[in-house]
């Protein structure tokens, strides 16, 4: 049988990695790769056995094609610090590399969760993103900082496993607040060049909402739902807010020394 390889990325991940390297240790390694967390991330990762590779975070698109030069095997499945592998995941891709796969790059569908329940609108569901199994040499990911994408370098079209992985991209509503921040600050390069203002922030970040709440039936997921287009609201505004403001450079207005008089 090809072997596998499994990669985990992480920056302070504490609390999510022991549950995540749990869930893949079914594969012939574990590797977790984190950029330099100052918390006990790596520690416990390399207790249960993950080899932890230490890179410095340039972007996300580099992060992963980094990830794919740690990995010594045939095959590679990506799992990120949020998400778990499930049973019957690790059942199709063992039966998968075992045969001769139709594939050389698989699309995973992913079922999330958030607020307690499996999240069935807004989008997410089934939710996919890069595609998490592929055979090493067959994709590399571009270097766009966040929302990256990839190239498949096989010649195949893309397959997708039929059964899906579990998601928690959120522990808390603090949690939402704080990468909507990270993310939509990342996002603003992508800006670059673009002509902005507070109106087309707010424009953008309305549309983004209802294209949510609305059009992907967030809705059906009560205030979960709610909470994720609005979530999708600010994340969209402050991108386009942050690059207004890069571009106009605000400074205080200028003022001189005071002393007292007489």
């Amino acid at each position: 049988m090809q072997k596998i390889s499994a990669y985990i990325l992480t920056f302070n991940e504490a609390e999510k990695i022991e549950a995540a390297v749990a869930s893949v240790l079914w594969a012939d390694e574990v590797v977790v790769v984190d950029s330099f967390s100052t918390d006990d991330t790596a520690k416990r990762a390399a207790a249960l056995g993950a080899r932890v590779a230490e890179v410095a975070f340039k972007g996300f698109g580099d992060l992963r094609n980094r990830a794919i030069e740690a990995c010594r095997y045939d095959w590679i499945f990506s799992l990120d610090a949020d998400e778990r592998c499930t049973k019957e995941v690790r059942d199709e891709i063992l039966a998968l590399i075992a045969g001769t796969p139709e594939h050389d790059v698989y699309r995973v569908p992913r079922r999330s969760y958030m607020m307690g329940r499996w999240i069935k609108g807004s989008g997410w569901y089934p939710n996919f993103r890069q595609p998490q199994l592929f055979r090493k040499g067959a994709l590399r990911y571009t270097l766009e900082p966040v929302h990256e994408g990839f190239e498949n370098l096989s010649g195949k079209p893309l397959g997708t496993l039929r059964n899906a992985i579990w998601q928690f991209p959120f522990r808390n509503l603090e949690e939402v607040i704080r990468k909507m921040d990270r993310y939509s600050s990342l996002g603003v390069p992508k800006l670059a060049g673009k002509r902005v203002s507070m109106a087309s922030a707010f424009g953008h970040g309305l549309w983004s909402f209802l294209k949510h709440y609305i059009f992907k039936l967030g809705f059906i997921d009560g205030w979960a739902g709610f909470v994720i287009a609005f979530g999708n609201f600010e994340g969209t505004f402050y991108r386009y807010a942050k690059r207004y403001e890069q571009a106009q450079n605000w400074q205080p207005p200028e003022s001189e020394p005071i002393r007292r008089e007489g």
